[in-house]
């Protein structure tokens, strides 16, 4: 098991500096009385309540990056308090890691209330995954349904095959509004399954930057002196 030891105090005196210290020789303890991999000791001041925590941010990613399977904290106040809680708790769940806590010798026990919350959010997000891969799905159905053909109307097609590519087919996206008349929601859902990673906002942006630039072209075209 590689986990990471996380230690935090709410405050900045100088006086927390050893209840840090002490927290992280506690966690050392427990983890190598487990045989357990530190792959990192992160100790930092800050309130439970903030999100935006160098040191929170630098065990998520670690977590996220595959590099520990689990966090070691003294109690579940250490890794947030209130809805900060939840949140990093959900975030470490959805990734697979395992949170120990000094308090539990053990996997951490959350109350009913928690467990239930991040059940919840669990759910919610499993809906929108579903339903956001039946708009691509829908999106893509009703462009081919309209004579859409992405194998030959995209350039430099498998060329990034397994990457999301970071160019946007502005012709496709022109071409899937005017001629098929597609929402840009629907335009951005059917980019998104051929894999270009694309917004409705992306996509609205750069639907009328096309129109912007060639109304100004047309309007050159006309302004233009006869020679």
């Amino acid at each position: 098991m590689r986990v990471v030891l996380y230690a935090r105090v709410s405050t900045e005196k100088a006086e927390q500096a050893t209840s840090l210290a002490r927290q992280i020789a506690e966690l050392d303890r427990f983890a190598r009385e487990r045989g357990w991999t530190v792959v990192d000791r992160i100790a930092e001041q800050a309130s439970g309540y903030d999100v935006e925590r160098d040191g929170l941010f630098r065990l998520l990613a670690l977590i996220r990056d595959g590099q520990a399977d689990g966090v070691v904290i003294q109690d579940e106040t250490r890794i947030g308090r209130g809805h900060t809680k939840i949140a990093v708790l959900h975030q470490l769940f959805r990734m697979g890691a395992k949170v120990y806590t000094l308090e539990h010798q053990g996997e951490i026990v959350l109350s009913e209330m928690d467990g239930l919350v991040i059940k919840i959010l669990a759910e919610v997000e499993e809906y929108q995954r579903r339903l956001m891969n039946r708009k691509i799905s829908r999106g893509i159905r009703r462009a081919m349904a309209a004579g859409y053909r992405p194998e030959e109307n995209l350039k430099n097609r498998g060329a990034h095959a397994g990457r999301e590519r970071l160019d946007v087919p502005v012709e496709e996206i022109v071409r899937l509004r005017d001629q098929h008349g597609l929402t840009f929601a629907e335009i951005a859902a059917t980019l998104r399954g051929l894999g270009y990673a694309v917004s409705k906002a992306t996509v609205h942006r750069r639907y009328q930057e096309y129109r912007a630039a060639h109304e100004h072209e047309d309007q050159e075209d006309q302004t233009e002196p006869e020679t």
